[in-house]
């Protein structure tokens, strides 16, 4: 089996193993083209960070001297956002520096090609994106759904829905009704400082056997301790990043007052951080963003490492297109995730989503994975052609 390797803390750790034992395949690259799109979303999305009303994203587009097309997707929201990456940066860092170290590898072996990146500074998202393409190329070459290549198995994923900010508690219920009633299996719905135990306390009194979570993105400190003491008398599933990116050890402090576990999300973005939240017992879960922590390979060594140390984890969203969604709902496959994914319908955020079949969820809130190599997701050119903004061609 091939071992992916990293550091937690100065100590070697290596990831839960891939599948693939009687193969192994090197890819050479011919060709790659960035598709920058733009999807407008159904309605606002409003965080406590800000809000956004349309989806930009870059799409990679990999073709191998066989011809075979791998795609991956560097999605960061536009503006400060869930986080300082922006589309402009990833395509900057993809343009000028991740594609051509690329072109510089004769053959790539897409399971290792993260150790390729780890010394480049550049976006976490451009690195997820080109490392998706390789995986999707490698799927296709061994025959393989991705999910067998990553350690799980294709089975149909849990999902659960993520709610934003309103300005009053009816839109918000109405929100949570109807999400509920398509199946979702779990809400999540968005508090800042002033939107906080009274929409979580109205959704906990007409929703009493909903499975609830609330999702802080970082906006409170440890002087708010007593709301957070509050919202641990609703039943809750966790409370994600309740303090700011880097309080890990005031996170410590917080969570041995609660019941509810913390989880951490924006907070877990390298190994590194990782292993401060470990040592701090700063969470008792993890999200792990495939686009946050640099790809697919990354978060594996996550998983691994959180699963040493006694955290359970699940596959967040950040949220992005069908590409990226698809891969990230074969990484939630892994038996080791334990929470639904927040991986959504893909009418559930945007008016169109660039993948066929669109990704829809069961009456029971499961999705499922469609059958063949890959993700069993096929790009449509034509929606591509459709939702871009510029595109770039580059030749070996």
């Amino acid at each position: 089996m091939k071992g992916l390797k990293g550091t937690l803390g100065g100590l070697e750790v290596f990831s839960l193993t891939t599948a693939i034992t009687d193969v192994h395949h090197l890819v050479a690259v011919r060709s790659v083209a960035l598709h920058r799109v733009c999807v407008p979303l159904i309605e606002p999305f409003r965080i406590s960070n800000g809000s956004v009303t349309e989806k930009e994203a870059i799409l990679i587009e990999l073709v191998t001297h066989d011809g075979l097309v791998g795609w991956g997707e560097a999605s960061p929201m536009s503006g400060s956002f869930y986080s300082d990456d922006t589309p402009d940066a990833a395509w900057e860092s993809l343009s000028s520096r991740l594609i051509p170290a690329l072109f510089e590898l004769e053959q790539v072996d897409p399971p290792r090609f993260f150790e390729s990146l780890r010394d480049i500074p550049v976006s976490q998202f451009a690195k997820a994106g080109l490392e998706g393409a390789l995986w999707d190329a490698y799927a296709q070459i061994c025959d393989r759904p991705l999910c067998e290549l990553l350690g799980g198995q294709a089975r149909p994923v849990a999902s659960g829905v993520a709610i934003g900010i309103f300005d009053r508690v009816d839109p918000l219920l109405e929100r949570v009704a109807r999400y509920v009633e398509q199946g979702y299996q779990r809400v999540k719905i968005k508090i800042q400082p002033g939107w906080d135990v009274v929409p979580v306390a109205a959704v906990r009194q007409r929703f009493p056997k909903t499975l609830l979570m609330v999702d802080a993105n970082a906006a409170y400190t440890l002087a708010d301790k007593e709301i957070f003491q509050e919202l641990d008398a609703f039943d809750l599933m966790m409370i994600e990043q309740p303090l700011g990116r880097d309080a890990h050890e005031d996170a410590g402090e917080l969570q041995a007052l609660l019941r509810t576990p913390l989880c951490a999300d924006e907070s877990a973005d390298t190994l590194a951080s990782v292993a401060s939240i470990i040592k701090h017992r700063a969470a008792r879960i993890l999200n792990i963003k495939v686009q946050r922590v640099g790809g697919l390979s990354e978060s594996l060594l996550m998983l691994e490492a959180a699963r040493t140390a006694g955290l359970t984890c699940w596959v967040g969203t950040m949220p992005e297109l069908g590409v990226a969604s698809a891969q990230a709902l074969h990484l939630a496959t892994h038996s080791s995730f334990t929470y639904p994914t927040d991986v959504e319908a893909s009418l559930r955020w945007y008016i169109d989503d660039l993948v066929e079949p669109l990704i829809e969820i069961d009456r029971q809130g499961f999705i499922h994975l469609p059958a063949g190599a890959g993700t069993g997701y096929q790009v449509s050119r034509a929606k591509v052609q459709r939702y871009s903004i510029a595109v770039e061609k580059f030749d070996l």
